[in-house]
C-alpha cells in the first residue's frame, strides 16, 4: 500500500479506526475494551495523532507486549496482530473483534465503548443499559430442573472426595458455589454443568452430550469402526483417550540390542486435546456429539461450538477463555485437564518434544478441529535413536530435530538451523552450541564460516544415515551371507518394519533378492544366476 492509498483508506480516526503512534498500556486498553463493547475496530501502531505514517515493525518483541497487554484486559473481543507495508514502512494493525456475550472491561474495572473516535467511559443510566443488554447467562449454568435426588450417590460421592468435601450437610451449598447446582430454601436442582457430571446417562437429559469415535481404513471415505462413549464426562474423557490409545497403538522399533516401543501419539496429548474437547464445546448445540475420527495418518477431534472469545486459531497459545467455567474448573481438579492457559501449550510442545509433526487447529463457522498428525518426516528409527543418545544428557525439544539432520549427513550451520527451525540468527546459534557444549557436535571453522556435524562417537543406525542406494547393497550383501527376514534387516539397519518391508520390495521388484514364504514366514535370497 503506499501512502497515499493509506491516506484515501485512513482519512482520520472514526468509530473504526484508531492511531497509535507506539504502545502504552492504558491508551491500547481502553481501545481494545472500546472497540470490543461497540462494533470492533482497527488500532494502526506506527501512525501519529495527525495520520502520519512513522512505521512500527511487527517483531516477535512487539507481538509479545500486545499479547500479553490484551491479556490484562478482561473479556476482550477476538483479536488478530498482523503487518501492514505502507511504502517502505511497516505499521502494526491491532484488529479488534466485537464481543458477542458479556462485555469487556480494563484491568481496573472501566466499560468504555466507542463513540466516534473517543474511547467513552459508561456511567449511571447509560451503564445500566449497557450491561442490562450484554450481560447473558452462560448455558452450563443453566437449570435443568432436575432435583438433586435424581443424581448418582456414587457420582456424588466420587466429586466430593475429589473436590474435598467431607460435611454431606453442606453439599448442595458446595455444588452451588461451584456451578453444579442452584440451590434455594425449598429444593436444590442441578445444572447443566452438574447434570454433566452428576448423571449416569446426561446424553440422555441434554441431547448429544456424548463422544463419537470413527475409524477409517487407509484412503477410505467410510468408517469401518464406531464407537459412542456416553456416561459422565469425566469419565468419557478416560475412556475416548483409552479407545483412541488402543487402537493407534504404538511403533515397536529395534536399534541394535535395544527395543523401543513409541506410542503413535503421546497420551498426555490424546488426553489434553479430549479434554479441551469436552470442556470448552458448546452444550447448548445439543444436536452434535464432540466427535473423534482416527485415520493412518492423523487423528483429528471436532468439538461443536466455535473458540470463545477472544481466542483465535491465531492467538490460540497466548490468549485464554473458558466457554464452561464450571466444567474445566471440575476437570482440572480431577486431574484430567491441564492448568489454566496450558493446555494448548501442552499439546504444541509435547508432539515438538516427541519428534511429531506440529497439530493443527481449524475454526469452521460451527465447530473447532484439532488434527493430530500420527508421525511425519521423522521416522519412529530416527525418535528412537534420539531417546537412546538422550543418555548422555537432556536434549531440549526445538534442538532435537537438528540432531536428526545431523544424523543423515548434513552439515548444519547458522542458515541451515534458520530453515528447519524456523528461528532466527541468534537462536540458531544458541542451538548449535548447546549441541557441540553438550557433546552432540562437532564445529568446524569458525565464526561466519562455521559448520557442525555429528561427533563421531554417535553412530546412527545405517538406516539413518546412508542414502537409500547404499541402503539397497547393505541389504543385499547381508544376504549374500545366507537367508534374511524383515526383523534381520530391522535390527542391522534401524528401520522400522513398513520402511524395511518397502525396501525389501523394491529390492525384489528390482530383482535384486527372491522372496520365499508369506507374511511373517517371509524370507529373502539371492536370485540364482545359473
Amino acid at each position: 500500500m503506499t501512502n497515499e492509498e493509506f491516506s484515501k483508506t485512513f482519512p482520520s480516526e472514526s468509530e473504526l479506526v484508531e492511531w497509535k503512534s507506539g504502545i502504552s498500556n492504558r491508551p491500547l486498553q481502553d481501545a481494545v475494551v472500546a472497540f470490543s463493547n461497540t462494533g470492533g475496530g482497527l488500532v494502526l501502531i506506527g501512525v501519529d495523532d495527525d495520520g502520519n505514517v512513522l512505521g512500527r515493525e511487527l517483531t516477535p518483541g512487539t507481538e509479545d507486549i500486545l499479547h500479553r497487554l490484551i491479556s490484562d484486559v478482561r473479556n476482550p473481543g477476538r483479536y488478530w496482530i498482523q503487518s501492514l507495508a505502507v511504502d517502505d514502512r511497516p505499521v502494526v494493525v491491532l484488529s479488534i473483534e466485537r464481543r458477542v456475550e458479556g462485555f469487556a472491561q480494563t484491568s481496573n474495572g472501566r466499560i468504555l465503548a466507542r463513540r466516534g473516535a473517543q474511547n467513552t467511559p459508561l456511567f449511571d443510566t447509560e451503564l445500566s443499559r449497557f450491561i442490562a443488554g450484554r450481560s447473558l447467562e452462560r448455558f452450563e449454568s443453566r437449570d435443568t430442573g432436575i432435583r438433586l435426588e435424581g443424581a448418582s450417590e456414587e457420582l456424588l460421592s466420587r466429586i466430593s472426595q475429589s473436590l474435598g468435601w467431607t460435611n454431606a450437610s453442606e453439599l448442595p451449598d458446595r455444588l452451588s458455589e461451584h456451578g453444579l447446582a442452584r440451590n434455594d430454601r425449598s429444593r436444590t436442582t442441578l445444572t447443566v454443568a452438574g447434570a454433566l457430571y452428576l448423571l449416569e446417562e446426561p446424553h440422555k437429559t441434554l441431547g448429544k452430550a456424548m463422544i463419537e469415535v470413527v475409524r477409517f481404513p487407509e484412503e477410505s471415505a467410510d468408517f469401518d469402526k464406531r464407537t459412542e462413549i456416553t456416561g459422565p464426562i469425566d469419565e468419557q474423557v478416560t475412556a475416548a483417550t483409552e479407545e483412541v490409545r488402543r487402537e493407534l497403538g504404538s511403533e515397536v522399533v529395534v536399534l541394535g540390542v535395544h527395543r523401543h516401543e513409541l506410542p503413535r501419539l503421546p497420551p498426555r496429548v490424546l488426553r489434553e486435546a479430549i479434554a479441551n474437547a469436552v470442556a470448552h464445546r458448546s452444550y447448548e448445540m445439543n444436536g452434535s456429539a464432540i466427535r473423534i475420527e482416527i485415520r493412518p495418518q492423523a487423528v483429528r477431534i471436532v468439538s461443536p461450538g466455535r473458540l470463545p472469545a477472544p481466542v483465535t486459531v491465531d492467538n490460540i497459545r497466548e490468549a485464554q477463555a473458558a466457554r464452561n467455567l464450571a466444567v474445566i474448573s471440575v476437570l482440572r481438579r480431577l486431574r484430567l485437564a491441564e492448568d489454566a492457559g496450558l493446555g494448548i501449550d501442552v499439546i504444541q510442545d509435547k508432539m515438538l518434544e516427541e519428534l511429531l509433526d506440529a497439530p493443527e487447529f481449524v475454526e469452521t463457522g460451527h465447530s473447532v478441529e484439532v488434527t493430530l498428525p500420527v508421525g511425519g518426516s521423522i521416522t519412529p528409527s530416527e525418535r528412537a535413536w534420539v531417546k537412546e543418545i538422550e543418555a548422555r544428557g537432556e536434549i531440549e525439544p526445538r534442538d532435537r530435530v537438528l540432531l536428526v539432520h545431523a544424523a543423515r549427513g548434513a552439515e548444519l550451520t547458522n542458515s541451515t538451523v534458520r530453515k528447519i527451525a524456523h528461528v532466527d540468527r541468534l537462536a540458531a546459534m544458541r542451538a548449535l552450541q548447546r549441541l557441540r557444549d553438550a557433546g552432540f557436535l562437532v564445529q568446524r571453522g569458525e565464526r561466519g564460516g562455521a559448520s557442525y556435524a555429528l561427533d563421531g562417537s554417535l553412530e546412527p543406525p545405517a538406516g539413518l544415515r546412508l542414502p537409500e542406494d547404499e541402503l539397497k547393497d547393505l541389504v543385499v550383501g547381508m544376504a549374500s551371507k545366507g537367508p534374511i527376514k524383515n526383523a534381520d534387516v530391522r535390527a542391522r539397519t534401524g528401520l522400522d518394519r513398513v520402511a524395511t518391508l518397502r525396501l525389501l520390495d523394491q529390492l525384489v521388484a528390482e530383482d535384486r533378492l527372491v522372496r520365499r514364504g508369506q507374511r511373517r514366514g517371509a524370507h529373502y535370497l539371492l536370485p540364482d544366476r545359473d
